[in-house]
């Protein structure tokens, strides 16, 4: 038992530096940005910036693709993002522009929720009429 507990002791340097070495490469921000898992790194020292503006650009963003998957029931997650997107005179990459679009044209988003919301009502409306002229 003592033996074992001694190999342990002499080997756990080595198992902890290939660990780490492990975890370095995989975890690098050019690793990871090469795999796509992340776009770009942030400095630390804009990291509290970065991360309030893309919080914010979230919250809304969602928010509003909620309201248009509720508007329009066939509407995914990507398609209600494609409207979005294309209402949005801001660079779609910038969070803080995005973010600052959102709130400011709120009215205008809600407004092309209510246009889809009302060509989905007339797209059911005329769906189920068909289906009852189908029926006599």
């Amino acid at each position: 038992m003592l033996q074992i507990k001694a190999r342990e002791e002499l080997l756990k340097p080595v198992y902890t530096q290939a660990a780490t070495e492990f975890a370095d490469l995989h975890d690098k921000t050019g690793r990871m940005r090469a795999k796509g898992v992340i776009k770009d790194a942030v400095p630390w020292e804009r990291s509290r910036e970065y991360f309030y503006n893309l919080a914010k650009r979230r919250i809304a963003q969602d928010d509003f693709v909620a309201e248009l998957k509720a508007a329009d029931s066939s509407l995914t997650t990507d398609a209600a993002l494609d409207v979005l997107q294309g209402l949005c005179t801001a660079d779609w990459e910038d969070n803080k522009a995005v973010a600052e679009f959102l709130e400011s044209e709120a009215d205008s988003v809600s407004a092309k929720i209510a246009e889809i919301k009302k060509a989905s009502i007339a797209a059911t409306i005329e769906a189920l009429q068909s289906q009852l002229s189908g029926m006599e």
